[in-house]
């Protein structure tokens, strides 16, 4: 994870941009942490993100992992 001043991203965000596709770059202000800067090499790492930071879809696979732990499972014989 790199750290950058916001008055450097600010001069040459596309430049930012693009080694943000490899790693998050912490934006900061005055010295302190005020964001993270986060790029995506292809349309399949933004979907992954989304995912990722989905409330919907993370309280769905709370839900089956739950399920799963009670017994209220199919097992994968029986799905065609």
């Amino acid at each position: 994870m790199k750290e950058v001043a916001l008055s450097e991203v600010k001069d040459d965000l596309s430049r930012y941009l693009r080694l943000a596709e490899d790693e998050q770059i912490v934006i900061t202000r005055h010295g302190k942490p005020a964001g993270v800067l986060i790029g995506f090499k292809d349309e399949d790492d933004w979907f992954e993100f989304r995912l990722e930071n989905d409330e919907r879809f993370l309280k769905r696979i709370a839900q089956a992992r739950e399920s799963a732990q009670a017994g209220r499972r199919i097992p994968i014989e029986e799905i065609e």
